[in-house]
């Protein structure tokens, strides 16, 4: 069947008393995975996310669970019921690749890639998209018990990042799990969602980070190939993060130690709002070297004076 995702309208008033959500991925988030973006609730060309923030995009229909690397993808995920019912329909054969635009006829009408739907009660149904290739092991018919497992997260359909996007709707209309009336207020968010158990739901933070004698081409940050775990005593260290959710005047702050105390300490300024972004910092080495030991770096996302989180790592000096 043609998994064609439905015009948004959070019009339709939903409680979390008619209908609840498991967490729909076998991962921890903010650990081993991420929400990266939201449904919009802008009915302009604009968008804006349920907590009045900017983790979503103009039109946007889903909740999308994402990866930190095409690595983590490749050593699978599951996608997991997040509520019982009867699978109505499957697709299973296109393939993870990252889209560019050459690919859009390829996947016209099917930008939702590999996934399935799910009709429950009440004229409830939930959509599940960008499924890796093969990996649905669910049929049209099917009942599932909510946590079955249906398949993996992907990289297929139109998408630049494997994760999951997960549709609500009733009786057609969009949903927004986490504000099911549609009533968004910027100072006071709904404590009323669809979830059973609450997700916290930053508006930005870090993914990873790693050590690396040279600034990382952006393509290996994203497939998780970027950090090492030794340099030798002649290498720049170059410490770099990756995240998402960045916003006007964030800061990054790198620190880099040894035993010998903080050789390396350095503050950025993110200037634009970017979904995803890497940035590195570190010194070339001194004209007598390194000396060996273990070497830690710390990044930290601060957003108008408020750590929204830390990452740290270490590398070893030979």
């Amino acid at each position: 069947m043609r998994l064609a995702v439905l015009l948004i309208s959070c019009a339709v008033p939903a409680t979390a008393q008619d209908f609840s959500l498991a967490m729909p991925v076998d991962c921890t988030l903010g650990t081993t995975c991420y929400l990266q973006n939201y449904v919009d609730h802008d009915p302009t060309d604009g968008a804006t996310d349920f907590q009045c923030g900017d983790l979503t995009y103009d039109t946007h229909k889903g909740t999308d669970f994402g990866l930190p690397s095409l690595a983590a993808m490749n050593a699978g995920v599951d996608v997991l019921a997040a509520a019982s019912g009867t699978v109505r329909g499957v697709r299973n054969d296109m393939r993870d690749v990252l889209y560019t635009a050459d690919l859009a006829e390829d996947i016209a009408g099917r930008d939702c890639g590999n996934g399935l739907v799910i009709a429950h009660e009440g004229g409830w149904e939930t959509q599940y998209c960008h499924l890796k290739e093969g990996s649905v092991i669910v049929t049209t018919g099917q009942k599932v018990a909510v946590g079955d497992v249906l398949g993996e997260i992907g990289l297929s359909g139109r998408t630049q990042f494997p994760h999951l996007q997960l549709s609500v709707r009733r009786n057609g209309q969009v949903i927004d799990p986490f504000d099911p009336d549609g009533q968004i207020a910027c100072d006071a968010p709904s404590g009323d969602t669809l979830w059973d158990t609450p997700l916290n739901t930053p508006q930005g933070g870090l993914l990873s980070a790693g050590f690396a004698p040279d600034i990382p081409d952006y393509d290996a940050v994203k497939a998780g190939t970027a950090a090492t775990r030794a340099l030798t005593s002649q290498d720049a260290i170059v410490l770099w993060t990756f995240g998402f959710g960045a916003q006007p005047g964030d800061t990054l702050t790198f620190s880099i130690t040894n035993d010998a105390g903080e050789l390396f300490a350095s503050e950025v300024e993110l200037t634009r709002t970017q979904a995803l972004f890497m940035r590195a910092g570190g010194r070339r080495a001194p004209d007598e070297g390194w000396p060996a030991g273990l070497y830690e770096g710390r990044i930290d996302h601060v957003r108008n004076g408020t750590l929204l989180n830390s990452q740290t790592t270490s590398v070893t000096l030979r």
